[in-house]
């Protein structure tokens, strides 16, 4: 059984909106885009670059696909994590894509729920996902992340979309890792607790 696994950057009082530009996701009014960039620093990219190279496949989101899509398969492939992202299997959660363009990539059907418990059951390996705020939504609500890889920023943004939104139901999670980078991030592990 493979696992599903979240990697995603929060600040500390959880908005997960628009990390890496300006114009990545400008709902609700959102203006503090970018925020993420001050605090990259050489363990955080470190990380990041391992947590996606080491994936079997990634789960994506429409709006985070389209941005991927259009950025990734142009990067330096020499690079392992650009090269292993583009070379592994996509699978993409969207109600209005219908073409994909980015080699390997699949989008899932009528009941996403079930094809990712599907696919979690035929992978041995981690299916990761990045970012897909309203993907991750639904994830959440059907209990199917195994893992979540946080990693947490040193500043608070007081708006925007969060990532553990209100109504959710209550889920009790163990810390498995921590590690704190130079510029301040601490990177978290969480996982479900062994059921038992």
């Amino acid at each position: 059984m493979g696992q599903l696994v979240v990697v995603n950057f929060v600040s500390l009082d959880g908005v997960m909106q628009s990390v890496l530009s300006a114009d990545e996701d400008r709902d609700g009014g959102f203006d503090q885009g970018g925020w993420v960039l001050p605090y990259v620093d050489e363990v955080v990219e470190r990380f990041m670059s391992e947590a996606t190279a080491g994936a079997g496949a990634l789960l994506l989101g429409r709006r985070t696909y389209e941005i991927f899509a259009a950025t990734w398969p142009y990067a330096d492939l020499d690079d392992p994590a650009v090269a292993a992202m583009n070379a592994m299997p996509k699978y993409v959660a969207s109600r209005t894509l219908k073409d994909l363009s980015w080699a390997n990539s699949t989008l899932l059907g009528a009941d996403p729920v079930e094809e990712i418990r599907r696919i979690k059951a035929a992978s041995g390996s981690e299916t990761v996902v990045l970012g897909s705020g309203e993907l991750l939504g639904s994830l959440i609500e059907y209990d199917l992340v195994d893992e979540y890889r946080l990693l947490v920023f040193p500043l608070l943004l007081g708006s925007g979309k969060r990532l553990f939104a209100d109504g959710r139901s209550p889920r009790r999670l163990k810390l498995t890792a921590t590690r704190p980078t130079p510029s301040g991030v601490l990177i978290n592990t969480y996982r479900r607790p062994a059921e038992g």
